[in-house]
């Protein structure tokens, strides 16, 4: 469960105040209850549910979670549990954005994170910017691109944190214009850096992966991938990615490995693309969005992150080979004559 914030309909919120959970009235953050305690008991909904004799989590505020339901409507938060806890991942390109806040969740949800990036500052900032909230991870300079420094990389963080149960393929991006004003090699390395890294990142833990007998690999993607606009060679490798997950997934699926594609939308964060678009040029920025985002609005990191832990948990286990969009229903993935 995301220990920041859990809420439940009416007036109270629950809010993690470490290390235990307190409640508070949402309209005046006073404080109204007693100290919650996190606890498992068998619950029964009613006769006829589903759920039945089915050990689940729920937070109480020293009531008993097999009272009556009468008793504990108002009181009873259920414990969305993603099974993370303890589960061992690596993650690309996450010292910043999109790979940052994957790793963030899933270090919220209890699993043991190892980040990569290929500026050592950029990835001591991400270390510290976590430990400010109480994460630790474990950090890994590399170069995706070098393909033999990738998967060095990836058996040690496996080696150090005693296996490998869960890797986010994410760091990205391009190289050169479109197909005039780009060359073979800004192709090649376009490909080398997205596709390319992430089969091999893949690869590379597999043995790790197989072993567990629940692992799962999620290949970083963008709508660019099947929504043409973006630079050209970026757009076809981001295809090729989409692609990637449902072959791997056919191919490992006997090992007991998923693997599923994610492909974000337009994501709004303080130092990326989009809010230096927006500082650059606010009337063409609020006219994209008009345009092409029809809630009016861009996608959060959280909210890419959280479909992210998701995918990789086990209360996933029947997706695979899957391709999933985060974008709010965007329509074009950038505005070429406004975003060159």
């Amino acid at each position: 469960m995301n220990a920041t914030n859990a809420s439940i309909a009416g007036e109270f919120v629950w809010t993690k105040m470490s290390p235990e959970w307190i409640a508070w009235r949402r309209s005046s953050s006073e404080h109204v209850g007693s100290t919650i305690t996190l606890v498992t008991s068998v619950i029964t909904p009613d006769s006829r549910g589903a759920g039945a004799g089915i050990p689940q989590a729920y937070l109480t505020l020293g009531i008993d979670p097999a009272a009556p339901r009468s008793h504990r409507s108002a009181w009873i938060l259920r414990v969305v549990d993603l099974q993370l806890v303890g589960k061992r991942a690596i993650v690309t390109g996450a010292s910043r954005g999109i790979g940052l806040a994957i790793a963030r969740g899933l270090a919220l949800e209890g699993a043991v994170v190892s980040i990569c990036a290929r500026e050592p500052d950029g990835l001591s900032q991400a270390v510290d910017r976590l430990d400010l909230e109480g994460l630790t991870v474990h950090p890994y300079v590399v170069d995706v691109t070098e393909t033999a420094q990738l998967e060095a990389t990836i058996g040690l963080a496996a080696t150090e944190q005693d296996g490998l149960d869960l890797v986010v393929a994410n760091a990205g991006g391009s190289r050169g214009g479109g197909l005039q004003t780009s060359t073979a090699e800004d192709w090649t390395h376009t490909f080398q850096l997205n596709v390319v890294h992430a089969a091999s990142a893949i690869r590379a833990a597999r043995p790790w992966l197989s072993g567990t007998g629940h692992g799962a690999a999620l290949v970083i993607a963008s709508i660019s991938g099947w929504k043409p606009r973006a630079t050209s060679s970026y757009s076809v490798a981001k295809a090729a990615e989409i692609h990637l997950a449902p072959a791997l997934a056919v191919e490992l699926a006997e090992e007991r490995i998923r693997v599923n594609t994610l492909s974000p939308g337009a994501v709004m964060f303080e130092g990326g693309r989009w809010a230096r678009t927006r500082a650059a040029d606010p009337a063409a920025h609020d006219r994209f969005v008009a345009d092409n985002l029809p809630g009016g609005r861009f996608v959060s990191l959280d909210e890419v992150a959280d479909a992210a832990c998701f995918l990789l948990s086990p209360r996933a286990a029947g997706i695979n080979g899957a391709h999933i969009a985060v974008d709010g229903a965007q329509d074009r993935p950038t505005d070429r004559p406004v975003y060159p």
